[in-house]
């Protein structure tokens, strides 16, 4: 596993259906070592923090793998690393292989995967295209968000270990799952329990499981 690119941008205002809107999903590849925080990357900011940044989206990564099934969908589009508003594009992390609460060690910093990515209208502005964003949600290629357990210098080429796998090993690809999906079976409500019990999974995901649990407890 390998950190393929380190991304980074500060915010800035881009005009969008008519409307200046602020967006951090400019990133652009950094050289050289770049010190990881608790709450980002040196040189990276968010914009708007009510739905980005904080403790549980310290960093989002997006697997270069991907890359190859956008170039098939988006032919003549460029799509250099950090296209899609990644901090890490890496290498051999795959959401349904990577589960909630496992540990990495990346240059000196460890991090923890929280959750998958659920997209955002600014995703369709970074590709002109209102579209996007639905395209991206149905792919099932979310990446996913880490928290950052232990600050440190990070850089493009850094091997990326596995530290500690959490004990319960919900994949990031079946958590999304859940999310997506109109209706659920028995199955599904036994697997949401057992995310529930998932400590890196941050407490606005559980009340939203917890809530439509309730929604569909109510109507059985």
């Amino acid at each position: 596993m390998k950190l393929i690119s380190l991304n980074t941008s500060l915010p800035r205002r881009v005009e969008w259906h008519g409307s200046l809107v602020s967006t951090g999903i400019y990133k652009q590849p950094v050289q050289g070592r770049v010190t990881l925080r608790r709450l980002n990357l040196d040189g990276d900011q968010q914009a708007d923090l009510t739905v980005h940044g904080g403790p549980f989206k310290a960093i989002y990564a997006y697997p270069v793998e991907h890359y190859e099934y956008w170039r098939k969908q988006l032919p003549g589009k460029e799509l250099p690393p950090g296209m899609f508003g990644e901090n890490l594009t890496t290498e051999g992390l795959l959401e349904d292989a990577v589960c909630l609460g496992d540990r990495f060690a990346v240059g000196s910093a460890e991090i923890v995967v929280t959750q998958p990515r659920i997209p955002c209208y600014k995703l369709g502005i970074k590709f002109e295209s209102d579209g996007m964003v639905k395209r991206f949600f149905d792919s099932r290629k979310t990446g996913f968000y880490f928290s950052v357990s232990q600050k440190g210098e990070v850089g493009a080429g850094d091997e990326i270990s596995l530290v500690a796998r959490d004990p319960i090993g919900f994949p990031v690809a079946e958590i999304f799952r859940l999310y997506a999906v109109k209706t659920w079976g028995d199955s599904d409500t036994a697997a949401i329990q057992r995310a529930l019990q998932v400590n890196a999974l941050p407490e606005s995901w559980k009340e939203w499981f917890r809530e439509r649990l309730r929604d569909r407890t109510a109507e059985q």
